[in-house]
């Protein structure tokens, strides 16, 4: 099985202008319609991803399973990439969007303390930007670790949309010290550091925890920035329900205690963090199958 990074992306320019022409100037219903031969196109020539589909629908004992249920997983991943257009361009209000957990999360921000935003490729990451433009003032400064040449042609479209976004940006292709400087200085402005904890580079620190009756490895990164940061993080799903609704979800992940300068103990605390972050990514990814979007073999079997 290929590794994740080395899935060749779907589509091309043409179709992604194409798909992003018709959301903002016919609508989405339109588009969402446009995705049912759309999905079906992919669940039959994308045999990789297909597969993987099927494998986590039997994994998670999914209600719909088989090619109905290959196709439905499809089909929700490319509803939230139409929604994530209209996001970008400032049309969230399209959406239905019921934010939770975000009490504490404000009370954080405007005490002047900045906060790390652990997400997943469980639902759709861009749902944080919709917070941010509806919070109070001070929890509006967000910058993202993303890696903008992963999913290039995907990344230019929406960065055409919405050029603002590359200003948002902390390139995770940095030497690790550059990416927890950069977060630091954002973090001490106040800011949110959101990153993606679910994936895994070949050469990067990395952990095997259970996940979804399996042993899945996580990387330890993410977790490292946080703890070198000192700062409250919580998990953050924003989780498509259907016909418009998302659920947005923020949840404080308690810290296992101060960590220590023994880099032993240190290693030993960061893997009970990460496994503490996998216990809550499988508590929704089980209630919500279809928004898993990691179309690859996440246990390598």
């Amino acid at each position: 099985m290929p590794n994740w990074r080395e899935r060749p992306e779907g589509g091309n320019r043409f179709w992604l202008a194409l798909i992003r022409w018709v959301i903002l100037n016919i609508g989405r219903g339109f588009a969402q319609f446009f995705m049912v031969p759309t999905a079906l196109y992919f669940m039959l020539v994308r045999g990789v991803e297909r597969r993987a589909s099927r494998a986590w629908l039997d994994r998670v004992e999914a209600p719909r399973r088989g090619n109905l249920g290959v196709l439905t997983h499809i089909y929700t991943f490319a509803i939230t990439i139409v929604d994530r257009v209209l996001l970008l361009s400032g049309r969230e209000n399209e959406l239905q969007i019921h934010s939770e957990g975000t009490e504490e999360l404000q009370s954080i921000m405007q005490s002047g303390q900045g906060c790390v935003l652990l997400g997943s490729h469980l639902g759709s990451f861009e749902a944080v930007r919709a917070f941010r433009h509806h919070a109070p003032p001070d929890c509006r400064y967000l910058k993202v670790v993303m890696d903008r040449d992963q999913n290039s042609l995907m990344t230019r479209m929406l960065e055409e949309i919405n050029p603002e976004i590359r200003d948002t940006v902390i390139d995770a292709r940095q030497p690790g010290p550059q990416i927890v400087l950069e977060a630091a200085e954002a973090c001490a402005a106040g800011g949110m550091i959101a990153m993606l904890a679910d994936r895994t580079f070949r050469d990067e620190a990395s952990i095997e925890v259970p996940f979804m009756g399996g042993m899945a490895r996580l990387p330890v990164a993410p977790l490292a920035v946080a703890a070198a940061l000192e700062a409250p993080v919580f998990l953050v799903f924003g989780l498509y329900e259907g016909k418009r609704r998302y659920r947005l979800v923020f949840e404080r992940l308690p810290q296992p205690g101060k960590m220590p300068s023994n880099r032993r103990e240190k290693r030993e605390r960061l893997n009970q963090w990460v496994a503490t972050y996998a216990q809550r990514l499988e508590h929704y990814a089980r209630r919500y199958p279809y928004n898993w979007f990691n179309f690859y073999d996440f246990w390598n079997t």
